[in-house]
């Protein structure tokens, strides 16, 4: 079972003095891994850190802008994931990829309360902050489809949509994961495996037609 924050368990004082904005951000992450990104309200997350339901509006104007703060720090924490995985590349771009992929499923995994937030609703990243931390993600992700390019002599102009089939991908991987339609438990499918083997088509594909 999962074990929740640090911010709760103890009433009113169950978060740190000052840190309120930080303690509703783990109550909404807890609340959404357990329940989907409509599983909770501004109320329900004041309750779970013990304070009055008037209390988030001091640090957030609605429920809206309280998912657009998740999907930030999501965004930056999924960046920083698949960043360490690629690790520049090394040893070869193409296995680096392919390590990277397994990272983003690992992400998915293990961290379903951002994961929901930062893709069940694109309003999320209307607001600035969150907007440009996906952004930022993605272009990490085109800049190792330009390296996969650059290494089989394929022009990298083609990077950006091999990036964003990739990204398809993952996320159609991801998702049929964490709902439980591809479990290997149960079915034997791996989805690691299925997710590198389609990789690896695509990457072949984009080089085919470069």
């Amino acid at each position: 079972m999962d074990q929740k924050p640090p911010f709760f368990g103890g009433g009113r004082r169950g978060y740190h003095h000052g840190r309120l904005k930080d303690a509703l951000i783990e109550a909404a992450r807890s609340l959404m891994a357990e329940r989907g990104a409509a599983g909770f309200t501004l109320a329900e997350a004041a309750k779970l850190v013990g304070v009055t339901a008037a209390a988030p509006y001091r640090h957030f104007s609605d429920r809206q802008a309280l998912m657009s703060e998740l999907a930030r720090r999501g965004f930056e924490t999924f960046d920083q994931r698949l960043a360490a995985a690629w690790d520049c590349g090394r040893p070869d771009p193409l296995q680096a990829l392919r390590r990277t992929g397994s990272a983003y499923l690992a992400f998915a995994r293990d961290e379903p309360g951002l994961y929901s937030a930062m893709f069940s609703n694109v309003g999320v990243l209307a607001a600035p902050a969150s907007g440009a931390a996906a952004t930022k993600a993605l272009e990490g992700l085109r800049q190792a489809a330009a390296a996969v390019l650059r290494s089989h002599g394929a022009p990298e102009s083609g990077a950006r949509k091999l990036a964003l089939e990739i990204w398809s991908l993952s996320h159609g991987v991801a998702m049929l994961t964490i709902s439980g339609h591809l479990d290997p438990a149960h079915d034997g499918c791996d989805p690691a495996a299925i997710l590198d083997a389609a990789t690896l088509s695509l990457v072949d594909s984009a080089v085919r037609r470069a």
